[in-house]
């Protein structure tokens, strides 16, 4: 007899169904069948509080510490991600902070990816050495036995991204958790360029997946926030830390936008991974473009452990260069007509942004970015055709004698 699926337990239900019913409640007051936006910092008290943890996280209380979109939202990601608990915080920044803040002390070591988000970086190169007494050892994490001849004695934790940001270096995962777990230490995962379903850290044994869910979980761009997922215990350890008592916690109205547009996940990532696997391959065959760094391309140093590791999709991220200098990247730029300048990634609308070949983190790149500068590439849910056409349309424009 087939098991039969409900949304009361998560577990049961196919990602698509727990996108749309993870997390969420009807609302007992208005009978409403969404959670609704609850804009409150606090919560009634029993009759007798006195036996209440003024810390706890688990029911709503005081909403530093528990508000109800809060919760739900932390029910659904911990259920999209398949981990026991999660925690939500103002950005993912604030999140990456709460697992380094949580676990890191004066004298630890760090094994960081040596290609990684910025805020990320300067943490680790300048901020918690410089002001905590935290060592950290950047190192090609795509090499193993680099990562593995990094770990010390003082070694508690290792951090990577699965797919690195902006150079699209891709980690191999499990075989990183062996290393990380032979030696005793955390592995903790950045994953937002990966959001499930296309892949989950925790079942190739991270202990901690974070997420910027400014990103692709809410998809549309109107909302900050960030999460990580991993087991109960550890998820309360920021909890109590990180979240409780620094206090960088996600409001009420953007956790129930998060939620929101979560619900679409599915739907908006297969559309932008065929259509940005359509335009690398269009963008990697004109000889005007310099390069194109997207790991479904088999030109890619870890296209395997791509097609391996997120069973056959490969993200609707890339970046590319043309073959010119910084005035003519800006020059091609400005000549795009549906695809808009901005920072950030995984929004409905498609997102580029120029970066040049200056900055300490750029020294790390691979010689092409160190060339040309870049192109950061975040696929949206315009028509192909439409995106494929502007950028043709582009190159054409600023490469007029070659069109």
């Amino acid at each position: 007899m087939t098991s039969r699926p409900d949304k009361e337990d998560p577990s049961t239900l196919a990602f698509p169904t727990q996108a749309v019913h993870a997390g969420n409640r009807t609302d007992g007051g208005s009978g409403a069948i969404r959670q609704p936006i609850v804009m409150a910092n606090s919560y009634a008290l029993p009759e007798d509080p006195s036996s209440l943890s003024w810390s706890a996280t688990d029911v709503p209380l005081y909403t530093r510490n528990s508000g109800a979109n809060q919760i739900a939202l932390q029910e659904k990601l911990a259920a999209l991600d398949k981990g026991e608990d999660a925690v939500v915080l103002a950005s993912g920044v604030a999140a990456l902070h709460a697992v380094f803040f949580t676990f890191l002390s004066s004298g630890d070591h760090v094994v960081v990816g040596d290609v990684t988000y910025e805020a990320t970086f300067r943490l680790f190169s300048e901020l918690l050495p410089q002001k905590y007494g935290i060592e950290a050892t950047f190192v090609d994490s795509s090499d193993v036995a680099s990562v593995a001849a990094a770990v010390r004695e003082n070694t508690v934790l290792v951090h990577v991204e699965a797919i690195a940001n902006p150079t699209t270096k891709v980690t191999d995962i499990a075989a990183i958790a062996r290393v990380a777990h032979e030696a005793g230490v955390l592995l903790s995962v950045d994953s937002t360029f990966t959001p499930p379903p296309m892949y989950r850290p925790l079942a190739d044994g991270a202990d901690l997946v974070v997420h910027s869910l400014t990103k692709y979980i809410n998809g549309h761009g109107d909302a900050m926030g960030g999460a990580v997922i991993g087991s109960s215990a550890l998820i309360g350890r920021i909890k109590n830390d990180a979240m409780v008592d620094v206090g960088g916690v996600i409001s009420p109205f953007n956790a129930w936008l998060i939620s929101r547009g979560s619900i679409t996940l599915p739907l908006r990532l297969n559309q932008q991974t065929s259509s940005a696997a359509t335009i690398a391959r269009f963008l990697d065959n004109d000889p005007r473009v310099a390069f194109v760094a997207y790991p479904g391309l088999a030109s890619h140093p870890q296209h395997q452990v791509a097609a391996r590791q997120f069973d056959g999709r490969f993200g609707a991220m890339m970046s590319f260069a043309i073959d010119a200098d910084s005035d003519t990247h800006n020059a091609f730029v400005a000549n795009l007509r549906v695809i808009t300048s901005a920072v950030s990634l995984g929004h409905d609308e498609s997102l580029i942004v120029h970066v040049g070949t200056e900055g300490a983190r750029v020294a790390r790149y691979p010689d092409a970015f160190r060339t040309f500068g870049h192109l950061r590439f975040s696929v949206g849910l315009e028509d192909p055709a439409d995106l494929i056409a502007d950028l043709s349309a582009a190159l054409d424009l600023t490469f007029p004698s070659t069109s």
